[in-house]
């Protein structure tokens, strides 16, 4: 092999993973901001300055930086790894079967979340923070869900992961 396609196999293996860490980071700064922010209203303010639009506001506005922080770290992590680790990390991340159920459940409950939301609490926000503040409030309702059902004992299966062999050079 050469190293033009050892550098692409890499990179390809690189952006897997610095995607996976974006989506980690919004998952879990989505299940800690609403309760961060709402103590720091209720401590810092008092409850009259708490607002529907403020908080669904902050959740959404979390987001960006749990992306951005998630994929910063995964690709300072990853960019000093060599190719044979990022790919054992890539098969190891891709056959995680707890971590595909919680992305599953983070994503069902995004997207129910942001329907029912705004059927919910028309009157009280803007329609850009019900729909986007609700996905991430649902967001962090289906971690919450994924964990309370690995807590209860419906625990996802391993999976066995295939041995795949790398040609040597």
């Amino acid at each position: 092999m050469s190293t033009e396609k050892l550098s692409a196999t890499h990179a390809a293996d690189m952006e897997i993973i610095v995607r996976r860490g974006m989506t980690k980071g919004y998952e879990v700064f989505s299940l800690l901001t609403p309760p961060v922010y709402a103590a720091f209203v209720f401590m810092r303010k008092g409850k009259g300055h708490f607002t529907v639009n403020r908080f669904l506001r902050a959740t959404w506005g979390s987001h960006s930086p749990g992306c951005a922080g998630g994929g910063a770290l995964e690709y300072i992590r990853s960019s000093r790894a060599s190719e044979a680790t990022m790919r054992n990390r890539r098969l190891q991340h891709a056959y995680d079967a707890a971590s595909l159920r919680a992305d599953d459940h983070s994503t069902i409950g995004a997207i129910l979340f942001a329907v029912l939301t705004p059927a919910i609490l028309w009157k009280r926000a803007s329609v850009v923070n019900l729909v986007i503040g609700g996905a991430g409030i649902g967001s962090a309702i289906g971690l919450l869900t994924h964990y309370g059902r690995t807590v209860t004992g419906d625990i996802t299966p391993d999976a066995q992961i295939p041995d795949i062999p790398i040609a040597s050079s």
